[in-house]
């Protein structure tokens, strides 16, 4: 059985104020392409399907078109939500769409049960875990969340635990987890949602049950603790820290009970996400840019001492997307800022969350809610 495995589509995201619709278009198009060369028995989709809850018209009619295409090519999908997605929106339609091949879990409702899959090596179990955060495992298995003294899921690693715990895994037949979460230890990027203090670490060793893990939530394709717990990575670069990534499509082929073997084919991007630096002159040079692919997304750091007076316009007429302007010294300069001081004016945790507060509510805490924060943060950061 050959799956092909893709994760954090984010579909509808803009960088920079770029419209990435074009570009994802162009890519998804690669995708199709490669599940009929490739001859691909189901797609994996390890969720951030959309990169914001509530996507836009032409968001949806993207998303529309591309698993469309796949059950025109008779390919079954199977898809979890991501951190990104709205579940109770991307869950519009589930059952119907199950009836032809496409199988959506968005929400988790205290259930992990697989999907049977079937060839020549017998069963695969296929198990779909959306993203969850611990309130979401708690109050889907009625865990008591009310009291100092009850035992309760406050991790992310707590919440996996559990929903495995309480999932019956065949060890001896094939099994293959989809799930949106991030592994302690995983190479992150700026363009992904970082929290504070870790909490939402999940430990690899909790996956030891499957056969292959399909992951999403990190940017970068990675695989975590062993070859088979895998991050697919997304499909294009969504930021300048991602410009040393090679994207790609994860296809897994899955022979007898522990033979997974693993290729990556690469993708290739309308434009590219590239930085060059040098002073103005040489950057604005017909010997300089006429070896350049002018069109990629740019960031341009500029190694001049004193401003270039209108800047951005003047290189914009050579490279039309650049996203980025910085000047080379500006960084140094921030660079040797005194980082005694920055340690001096720094706060503790709990007065950037109680300044966040009052001014999201226009009231300051009370003690009561003053203690559970000050409890929460010993949690978390000692």
């Amino acid at each position: 059985m050959r799956l092909m495995h893709l994760a954090d589509l984010h579909i509808g995201k803009k960088v920079n104020g770029y419209s990435m619709r074009k570009d994802q278009e162009y890519v998804l198009q690669q995708v199709l392409d490669v599940a009929d060369k490739e001859q691909v028995d189901g797609v994996l989709i390890a969720g951030d399907i959309y990169d914001k809850s509530v996507p836009a018209g032409e968001a949806v009619q993207l998303l529309d078109w591309f698993l469309t295409s796949l059950n025109e090519m008779q390919l079954p999908v199977y898809i979890v939500s991501g951190n990104h997605d709205s579940g109770q929106r991307l869950s519009f339609g589930a059952a119907m769409m199950k009836k032809t091949g496409i199988y959506m879990e968005s929400i988790y409702d205290g259930k992990l049960e697989p999907i049977v899959l079937e060839d020549e090596w017998g069963p695969l179990n296929l198990y779909l875990l959306p993203f969850v955060k611990p309130i979401d495992v708690r109050n889907a298995l009625g865990t008591p969340d009310d009291c100092d003294d009850c035992e309760t899921i406050r991790t992310y690693d707590d919440a996996i635990a559990a929903v495995l715990q309480g999932t019956v895994i065949d060890s001896k037949v094939r099994n293959v987890l989809v799930a949106h979460q991030f592994v302690t230890g995983a190479t992150r990027c700026d363009s992904e949602d970082l929290s504070v203090g870790g909490i939402d670490h999940v430990s690899a060793s909790l996956f030891d049950a499957f056969d292959y893990v399909a992951l999403g939530h990190i940017h970068g394709p990675q695989s975590m603790g062993r070859a088979e717990v895998r991050y697919a990575g997304t499909l294009l670069k969504y930021s300048f820290s991602e410009v040393d990534h090679d994207k790609s499509i994860t296809i897994i082929d899955f022979g007898q009970k522990g033979d997974v073997a693993i290729r990556t084919i690469p993708v290739q991007p309308l434009y590219d996400m590239r930085v060059i630096r040098g002073d103005y002159a040489t950057l604005m040079s017909p010997e300089f840019y006429g070896k350049q692919k002018k069109d990629d997304y740019l960031k341009i750091i500029l190694n001049n001492k004193e401003d270039i007076p209108e800047a951005m316009g003047r290189l914009s007429s050579v490279y039309p997307h650049i996203m980025v302007l910085e000047y080379e010294r500006l960084k140094k300069e921030m660079r040797a800022y005194d980082g005694e001081q920055m340690i001096r004016d720094a706060k503790r945790p709990q007065e950037y969350l109680a300044e966040f507060y009052e001014g999201l509510n226009g009231e300051a805490m009370t003690s009561y809610q003053e203690k559970i924060l000050n409890s929460a943060c010993k949690e978390i950061w000692g």
